[in-house]
């Protein structure tokens, strides 16, 4: 993919099998029958070597690659769980370890939550919008709460 003409969708947790790496890959398959270029980046495949305390000023070869397509994305889409009434710390780990300011400035992000209570991780996307709008991102004001699962 050429930088900037793609949407990459991270599914914003490291759980095995977990119900947001299901709407993640379909909302990868909404973009893609868009007609769309989209990427999709699994939260558990993120390389071990990135949370040895040394990531933060070393960062690991393969996490490396991770940051360039968040680099070269046009935009993103956070698909996030909520755990105990936030995001998952491993999505906000991830973020703090991109390069900062660049890595969202300016980009646009759009977020779909998915929770088994009745809110549809409306917490923990409010919460995660205030990240991304400290790193400058221009926020899709359309949220999509997906509750019950």
């Amino acid at each position: 993919m050429h930088p900037r003409d793609f949407i990459l969708v991270i599914s914003g947790t490291n759980r095995p099998n977990s119900s947001t790496l299901r709407v993640a890959r379909r909302v990868d398959q909404l973009y893609r029958s868009a007609q769309i270029r989209s990427d999709l980046l699994n939260l558990e495949d993120l390389p071990v070597e990135m949370f040895r305390p040394e990531a933060y000023a070393n960062k690991p070869p393969a996490f490396v690659a991770l940051q360039q397509k968040v680099l070269d994305a046009a935009g993103l889409h956070v698909v996030l769980p909520e755990y105990n009434g936030s995001y998952p710390g491993v999505l906000k780990y991830f973020i703090d370890l991109l390069k900062f300011p660049e890595s969202f400035e300016r980009k646009p992000v759009a977020f779909v939550g998915v929770t088994s209570g009745g809110w549809g991780a409306l917490r923990a996307v409010e919460q995660m919008q205030l990240v991304f709008g400290y790193r400058n991102a221009h926020l899709y004001p359309d949220r999509v709460f997906i509750s019950g699962v």
